[in-house]
């Protein structure tokens, strides 16, 4: 068994929408489906469950074209609405679990708009090497929510 390794990441972006706004994206089922996903064209769901609440679990799974299968489980810690998410994770490939996470998710007034940071503390299990495609992973994510947010 190869040794755990750690790693932080901030990932920081600015929404023209109010924190009300970006936070309805993140805590209704309707809103987070339509940017919290693999790539449409790389990627098929297989299943998901949304319980958007303190004490509350999620969990997204999906098959790739190649055949790999990814899976998101997740326990929401704290949850302050328009404000903050703070929640944990397990990430598994083909079963195996890869990592276990924690983040925050923090939405501030910014003029009319929203600067949402993200910080998050990862823990790479038996070998696997993230080399950054977490950090790579999310950021796309947050361009999709991004594309897909309401005026």
């Amino acid at each position: 068994m190869a040794e755990a390794v750690h790693d932080k990441f901030v990932i920081e972006r600015r929404f023209k929408q109010s924190p009300a706004r970006v936070f309805a994206a993140f805590s209704t089922e309707e809103g987070k489906a339509r940017w919290f996903s693999g790539p449409n064209d790389a990627w098929e769901m297989v299943d998901r469950h949304f319980d958007f609440r303190t004490g509350g679990t999620e969990h997204l799974e999906g098959k790739w074209h190649s055949g790999r299968v990814t899976r998101f489980d997740c326990s929401y810690h704290d949850i302050v609405p328009d404000s903050r998410i703070v929640y944990a994770y397990r990430m598994k490939i083909d079963g195996k679990p890869i990592s276990v996470n924690l983040c925050s998710i923090e939405m501030l007034p910014d003029g009319d708009g929203t600067r949402l940071l993200h910080t998050e503390h990862g823990i790479y299990l038996d070998g696997y090497a993230d080399e950054g495609s977490r950090f790579h992973g999310i950021s796309l994510q947050y361009d999709k929510l991004g594309e897909t947010l309401p005026d």
